[in-house]
Order: C-alpha cells, then structure tokens, then sequence
C-alpha cells in the first residue's frame, strides 16, 4: 500500500510541475505584451521599459523560469502586474468561491446523475428511457457557456427568478441574519452550480445506465430474482451497490470538467473566483497570475484524481495489489 500511495503522490507532483513549466513558457510566448493600456491610450515606452525591469521581464527567459521556480520552492507565486498584489492574496481570496461553485456542481452532478441513471436502467428499452436518454444526449452535447448564458437570459433577466450576476447582494447582504446570508449566497449561487451540474449530470446518468445495467445481468443478480426477492430490494440494495464503483471513477473525472467548464461560466456569472480570475489575467498578460491559477487548478485536479485512486483502492483491493 506504502509504494502504491509514493507512486500516485510522485505521479502528481510530476503533472503539477509539467504544468506549471508549459504553461510559464506558453504565456510568455503568446502574442502581446504586459503594461500596454490599449491602443487608444499610447503608453511611455520609457515606462514599460521600467515596469518590465521592475518584473524582472527583460532577463532571458530561462533566467526568468529559474527565478519563478526558486520563488515557487519558498512559497512565492509573484506580484500581480495588474492588481499590484502579491498574486497568493488574490488566489486565496479566489479559491474558496470556486470550490464552493465546483462542489455545488458536483452535488447536482452526481446526485442527478445517479437516479436519473437508475431510472433508465430500470426502464431501459422503454418510452422512458427513449424520450430521456434523447434529452440527456441532448443536453450532454449542449456548450456549457451556451447553456449559462440561456439560463441566464430566462430565469434572470426574464424572469427575475435569480440575480444575474455576482456572489451576494451588496446592498441587502450586511443587514441579514445569517440564515438570510446562507439564503442569499445560495440564491446567487443557484444558476452557476446548475449551468455546471446539469451538462455534467447527463454525462453521469448515461454512465450509470450503462454500469448498472451490466450488473443486472449478472448471475448473482439473476439467481436473487430466481429466488424471489423484491425487484426494488434488488435494484436499490444488491446491484446498485455493486454499480457504484463507476461512480468513483466519474468524481475524479469531474474535478477536470467543472474547473475548465468554470472559467466561462465565473465570467458569465461574474462570479469571484479562479476563472474568473484567469480570464482577466490573460487579457492583461498578467503572466504570475496566469501561472499562478494553472498551478493551483492542477493541484485541485491531481488532488481529485489521487483522492478518487484511493477511494477505488479501498473499494476494490485488487487494484493496489496489481499495481504494488
């Protein structure tokens, strides 16, 4: 079990650096350059020749990678070129909502996803499971961006169902209770998380269909109905139980998806976090604050992956013992 875990631990902190590395060259490659205010405001090239001293921009660009990287060892991730701020303050002050948006997701990803996913196998060949399978498919093949920006359209701006932008309302926000601030937080958090669990969740029931039915065909499953027992009691107890190990599977797959998927739909939503983030700092060529969000979104990935190897090897044993 020791040699399994240092493995999945070195083959993580192996992805985190590749992805650190390509992505500092990769920003430093991409046409423009920081400092520049835009083309109706001509800047003082005497001033973005300081400002790219003042950075360290003009040194080679091994140099500058060296440098990042003896910073990175001591815990320093830079400072921001565009908020004039060590870029850890603002990652901390950005991470928290984005986790709270991707476990939101998460929730509605798996929990539809699953009982959605029992209902088709339980109907599988049916109208039921025809009609849904088709919406499913559907709403899989649907651009996540596409789908905010219809949820927002309608329930927001239509309909007024749900404000269309931000975390909290700042006006009303401060003078409510707490359960008035849990109840504003999750209102405003209600279109993003489903823009995210919904796509993700047709995905997820069409997996369990598939798993799940697998399993009742089985001959344990087979020989229970022979002897009489309960359809439900068979689906919910027996085969549901032996098709959940997919399941896991799909957790660390979704870390990926929900943080990608995050940062059109943070902008869309104007929501505070690190999409959000990254998507401004690529415009402004804010190349610590870019970097700085690839490293801390591969962490998160990696986590979730080593998190879900470590769920599958503790459910099934033969796994850790195969790859010792």
């Amino acid at each position: 079990m020791t040699v399994w875990l240092v493995r999945r631990v070195a083959a993580a902190a192996a992805t985190v650096f590749a992805v650190v590395t390509l992505t500092f060259f990769l920003v430093h490659a991409a046409p423009g350059t920081p400092f520049l205010p835009g083309s109706e405001r001509p800047a003082d090239p005497a001033v973005v020749e300081g400002l790219r001293r003042q950075f360290g921009l003009d040194r080679p660009l091994p140099v500058q990678y060296a440098r990042y990287l003896a910073g990175l060892a001591t815990g320093n991730l830079g400072m921001s070129f565009t908020l004039r701020r060590p870029v850890a303050d603002a990652i901390a002050e950005a991470v928290p909502n984005t986790l709270v948006l991707a476990a939101a997701a998460l929730v509605i990803d798996l929990g539809l996803g699953l009982v959605l996913g029992l209902y088709l196998a339980t109907h599988a060949r049916r109208a039921g499971d025809i009609a849904l399978g088709g919406a499913l498919l559907l709403l899989q093949s649907v651009p996540t961006f596409w789908l905010g920006l219809v949820l927002l359209l309608v329930f927001g701006q239509w309909l007024s169902w749900f404000p269309v932008g931000g975390v909290t309302d700042p006006v009303v926000y401060p003078a409510l209770t707490w359960t008035g601030k849990a109840a504003d937080r999750l209102w405003h958090l209600a279109l993003p998380a489903l823009t995210l669990g919904l796509v993700a969740a047709a995905g997820t029931a069409r997996f369990q269909r598939a798993a799940l039915l697998e399993v009742l065909g089985q001959p344990f499953v087979r020989a229970a109905r022979a002897k009489g027992l309960p359809e439900r009691r068979l689906v919910l107890v027996h085969a549901l139980r032996n098709a959940l190990l997919p399941l896991i599977t799909l957790f660390g797959l979704s870390f990926p998806f929900l943080l990608t998927g995050a940062v059109l739909i943070e902008t869309i939503f104007a929501w505070p976090g690190m999409g959000k983030l990254a998507a401004d700092a690529v415009f402004l060529r804010d190349y610590p604050l870019v970097t700085a969000v690839a490293l801390v979104a591969s962490v998160m990935v990696v986590l979730g992956s080593l998190i879900a190897d470590l769920l599958y090897a503790a459910a099934d044993p033969r796994i850790r013992l195969r790859d010792s």
